[in-house]
């Protein structure tokens, strides 16, 4: 059974967040879910990271010794260079899936505006460790789902990370009912 998440952290990725470029309107769409999920929850927003891998190990490292529940990051979920080298490459996915004990992994193969997207849910410590695609509806779609799951977690019918993770996935995909789900 899970526990409630009493203290989060949002960790915003991405050069264009972190200079300015982009305006992040995530993060508080991420709070405003977590707080309705649970109204005693305690949600730091904290200072955005580069698409480095070292930079978000460490960030999301730091929260992790603090005790936090749950770290969500936002963005650096995309993979546009597995398809053509021009673009941009992510590392949260990477980070994540090297850092965490336990985790869960779903791949989105579609028209997303990323053309894959890599979700992974997982645990380190105690601490329960998400991932978003930056673009607001995709992330908005995801954090929802994931606390739906996570509600569920109280209920008589336990959810674990895999679940969490296929409900998140699901959540994204279905902004693009035209694109596949491949596991």
């Amino acid at each position: 059974m899970a526990k409630p998440v009493n203290e989060a952290v949002i960790i915003p990725t991405g050069g264009e967040i972190k200079d300015g470029t982009v305006l992040d309107t995530n993060s508080p769409a991420v709070m405003f879910s977590l707080i309705s999920m649970n109204p005693l929850c305690i949600v730091h927003r904290a200072a955005p990271v580069d698409d480095d891998a070292k930079e978000i190990a460490a960030a999301v490292e730091k929260w992790i010794e603090r005790g936090v529940g749950l770290v969500v990051l936002i963005g650096g979920s995309g993979g546009g260079r597995v398809y053509d080298s021009s673009l941009s490459e992510d590392f949260t996915h990477g980070a994540l899936e090297s850092l965490l004990e336990k985790k869960s992994v779903r791949e989105i193969w579609g028209k997303n505006g990323h053309l894959w997207c890599k979700l992974v849910c997982g645990e380190k410590n105690g601490t329960l460790v998400i991932n978003v695609p930056g673009p607001y509806v995709e992330a908005k779609a995801a954090i929802e789902a994931f606390c739906q799951a996570y509600r569920q977690a109280y209920s008589e019918n336990p959810v674990g990370l895999s679940q969490i993770n296929s409900a998140m996935a699901r959540a994204v995909l279905e902004q693009f009912p035209e694109n596949e789900l491949r596991e």
